[in-house]
């Protein structure tokens, strides 16, 4: 009955693959959802898509496939499982007090709530607070938010105080998640993954499976083969720009950093601020009295290293091409030269910045260091970021 479903997700661009929508309907018929469109919603979706890109197609492909889901009334429902509806009636009264009860029957029961609800609303003309008939606020109306009522429709209220209505009267908004989007910690460990290179290194410690069963056929008796545990062999040095315009942009960066330190077991980092000069620090509270010589960087970390510069690169010209233009101290050579024996050390380097794409073009700062980097500077965006990524790997 999904298979018009499977069809339109393939239409729409999410590569949903056969044993996945298998998998879909084996869950269906283990009974994880039953009439309930938001769980069969997430269930589907957790089974068929495998990359968060492909979340906006397949709402699409969901709000196409399932029109008109929402229209279904319960007495639908009732008639298709065959449960008469005073039996679930009789099962709903056992969960209430005798006030709620009381309180039901006074209204009408629930039919009588919705259509008591329908007049309200053709009827209201302004806001209602703390009252007890009309749809508003902070009041006993059996309709509104922020309020109190034993059973009521909830209607403006982002989440349930409560747990007392029967109804949520509020169109429900799924942001779509894009490979354009900003992104969070979780989502940056993603895209940071890819620039992971796997190797095996040190003392045999590891049982080699496949080397066993070649060398016990070979020798004619059991001859266990062990290797080195495959290990995370990428190097990353990463340098963050600090303060001032880039003050905004605090939370992702650390983000950025928790993720990175996460995913990567070689990870080295500098902090600097707006341009490459001839110091950098790890820890902002001592930056004046404890910077690293950037020339002892450079001799540290060998061109194995994959060189990260995380900046919105908006500056005074001058702090990149001036001797001496540095916003905090004079500089003997420009930031223009540390960045270009930067980019000759390591190669494999990559700019990320904060600052939307499209604004790019209007900072001539952003301009002339995309150019010292050859070009490779990719936006903060998941999209962006495995752009870069491939092209350092």
């Amino acid at each position: 009955m999904f298979l018009p479903f499977f069809l339109t997700l393939r239409k729409t661009g999410v590569p949903v693959s056969l044993r996945e929508y298998l998998g879909l309907l084996e869950a269906v018929a283990a009974g994880l959802v039953t009439h309930d469109a938001t769980g069969f919603y997430y269930l589907a979706r957790t089974a068929l898509v495998k990359d968060e890109r492909h979340f906006d197609r397949f709402d699409r492909a969901f709000a196409e496939s399932f029109a008109g889901l929402e229209a279904i009334t319960a007495e639908a429902v009732l008639e298709a499982v065959n449960l008469p509806r005073e039996w679930l009636e009789k099962l709903a009264e056992k969960h209430l007090t005798p006030e709620e009860r009381a309180a039901i029957a006074a209204l009408g029961g629930f039919d009588k709530l919705m259509e008591t609800l329908r007049q309200r609303l053709a009827e209201q003309r302004g806001r209602h607070q703390g009252g007890s008939k009309w749809v508003g606020t902070a009041g006993t109306s059996p309709f509104g938010a922020f309020g109190y009522n034993p059973e009521g429709v909830r209607v403006g209220q982002d989440t349930s105080r409560n747990g007392k209505a029967v109804k949520v009267w509020d169109r429900r908004e799924f942001r779509n998640l894009d490979d354009q989007a900003e992104l969070g910690t979780r989502t940056l460990k993603l895209a940071l993954r890819r620039l992971r290179r796997w190797a095996r290194d040190g003392a045999a410690d590891e049982l080699d499976l496949e080397g066993t069963i070649r060398a016990t056929a070979q020798q004619g008796w059991l001859d266990v083969q062990t290797r080195p545990e495959r290990r995370d062999a990428v190097k990353v040095l990463l340098f963050l720009d600090i303060g001032g315009s880039m003050d905004p942009y605090v939370k992702v960066m650390e983000e950025l950093f928790s993720a990175a330190r996460a995913e990567f077991k070689h990870l080295a980092h500098f902090y600097f601020h707006n341009c490459l000069y001839d110091g950098v620090w790890r820890d902002n509270q001592r930056r004046w009295s404890d910077q690293t010589p950037t020339f002892d960087v450079l001799r540290t970390y060998g061109p194995d290293y994959k060189a990260i510069f995380v900046g919105d690169a908006a500056m005074s010209p001058y702090e990149i091409v001036q001797v001496g233009g540095a916003n905090e101290h004079w500089n003997q050579e420009t930031g223009q030269t540390w960045l270009t024996r930067a980019c000759a050390q390591w190669p494999r380097h990559l700019w990320i910045n904060p600052v939307a794409e499209a604004y790019w073009p209007h900072t001539q700062s952003t301009r002339m260091i995309a150019d010292i980097f050859d070009g490779k500077m990719v936006p903060m965006t998941l999209e962006g970021l495995s752009r870069g990524l491939k092209d350092i790997r």
